[in-house]
């Protein structure tokens, strides 16, 4: 039986990712892939060990940015407090839709996680005192954050932004990676597998699959709290159903079958996403053309793509070629 690598070397390799990403790009491209990375995650603990297929994460993200935005707007908490309350938003307004979705399977989870998209969409558009409506919630300021013994770190330089999200983005990491290698992750993946048998077996579909919701929309509250301090502003964009699909796409692009699978999507994602707007002002079509061809010759994601390299040119393939 194949041991799992440990948390503790997971931690390793995601933290020199950290480091490699300022590294080879600019450092606000590197920034929105870590914050993007962290959101991704949050999606593949639903799509890829849940098996829950939620058109509705942007719901979650958009309410941690709106909450963080507002708290750092309006009051004089310092930062570490605005990301326990877009925290503790999200789970809130999750564990709300999660106690309705949840109850059901397949298509119809997917379409109330999207009609719930929409409602939460539509409260933010008109509730323009509190969310700036369709002009978004700017003037969100960073705060800075103060270290007993090495006092206080401006948030505002890039640099020092791109660490907290590179230090939320590895606490995101290896807490899930954990998760998915607990109980709850085993309840989960053989609920994914047979719902109806694991039941059978004394565990509670329901509420493991309720709980990795709830923890699901957390995850994505931070990561659109960091997002609306990245940008100083929370876009109403960011909480249509359209970001939704783009966590989603994220998760497919970098693979299932892995962890990283989703942090190597969002990566692509975010790249092409620039490269093919410089390009070409239509660039939604060549993203389009992107996405079919991953879909049609790459259907476990870029993981695969790396698997299938592994396997040509690894050491099995040397001994074939030797024999």
């Amino acid at each position: 039986m194949q041991r799992k690598p440990s948390t503790y070397l997971m931690s390793a390799i995601a933290v020199a990712v950290a480091i490699a990403a300022p590294l080879c790009m600019p450092i606000n491209i590197a920034t929105e892939i870590m914050i993007f990375g962290v959101f991704a995650l949050a999606t593949y603990l639903l799509i890829s060990v849940a098996g829950l297929y939620s058109f509705g994460q942007a719901a979650f993200f958009g309410v941690g940015g709106y909450v963080a935005g507002y708290v750092y707007i309006n009051t004089e908490l310092p930062l570490i407090a605005g990301l326990v309350l877009a925290a503790l938003g999200s789970g809130l307004v999750a564990l709300a839709v999660g106690m309705m979705s949840t109850k059901r399977t397949g298509i119809y989870f997917m379409m109330l996680t999207f009609a719930f998209n929409q409602m939460i969409y539509y409260l933010a558009y008109s509730w323009h005192s509190v969310t700036g409506g369709e002009d978004g919630l700017g003037g969100i300021r960073r705060p800075d954050i103060s270290i007993p013994g090495l006092g206080t770190i401006d948030i505002s330089n890039h640099v020092n932004f791109y660490v907290l999200a590179a230090v939320v983005f590895v606490a995101a990491f290896a807490g899930l990676y954990q998760l998915i290698h607990s109980p709850l992750g085993l309840v989960l993946n053989a609920a994914r597998q047979n719902a109806r048998r694991t039941a059978s077996l004394g565990f509670s579909v329901y509420r493991a699959q309720l709980l990795a919701f709830v923890i699901a929309g957390a995850i994505s509250g931070v990561a659109g709290a960091l997002f609306a301090m990245l940008y100083r502003i929370m876009p109403i964009d960011a909480i249509a159903w359209t970001n939704s699909g783009t966590a989603v796409f994220m998760v497919i692009i970098g693979g299932m079958s892995s962890i990283f699978g989703p942090v190597i999507g969002a990566a692509i994602f975010i790249w092409l996403q620039g490269f093919f707007s410089v390009i070409w002002a239509r660039w939604p079509l060549l993203f389009g053309v992107f996405i079919i061809l991953v879909v049609l010759f790459l259907k476990g994601g870029a993981i695969e793509l790396f698997d299938r390299v592994r396997r040509l040119f690894g050491p099995r393939a040397r001994e074939r070629s030797v024999s």
